[in-house]
């Protein structure tokens, strides 16, 4: 019964992921569009402002959001730490701890940095488009980055259920 229910959970997610992948699609092209339309009206080096941001923002999202991951994972496994661990995984966990909390916190800085060029690249913007395009590339940004984490959310949940599915299978004789 626990199992039927997992794997009806994981195809509910699956289907789930598919509906976000249209999504992600359906932004690629809107995407496309504003790309073009930034092409023709600014400077070819604002233009390049502009294809740096938007694939960085991608990329930067993407880190965080494994950082966090990473983080999450390590911070579990030394919850579940206790007198029988052995001092070599408990210091092993404590440095990789360290050093994702340091790669995270230095992810942070990129996207406050990237935040501040996409603050620059707005006003670059609102000299060629209109307020209503303004409105749309803005939003196209929040939606691209919405989209990157839903993404990421729904790869955690699938990843974690069917690990809790393979534990079950594996613990039934």
């Amino acid at each position: 019964e626990l199992m039927a229910t997992l794997q009806s959970r994981l195809q509910a997610l699956w289907e789930e992921q598919e509906l976000v992948l249209l999504e992600v699609r359906e932004c690629a092209k809107w995407g496309e569009k504003l790309e073009v339309m930034v092409r023709d009206l600014c400077k070819p080096n604002e233009f390049g402002r502009y294809m740096m941001l938007i694939g960085d923002l991608e990329k930067v999202v993407s880190l965080l959001l494994c950082l966090s991951s990473r983080l999450t994972r390590v911070q579990d496994a030394m919850s579940r730490m206790d007198g029988n661990t052995e001092a070599e995984e408990k210091q092993s966990l404590i440095e990789r701890h360290k050093l994702l909390s340091q790669q995270w916190e230095d992810a942070k800085d990129l996207k406050e940095n990237l935040d501040r060029r996409e603050r620059v690249v707005s006003g670059i913007l609102a000299k060629y488009l209109t307020e209503q395009q303004l409105q749309d590339y803005q939003h196209f940004v929040q939606v691209k980055t919405s989209l990157l984490i839903e993404q990421k959310d729904l790869e955690e949940q699938i990843k974690f259920f069917q690990e809790q599915l393979e534990n079950l299978e594996q613990s039934i004789p």
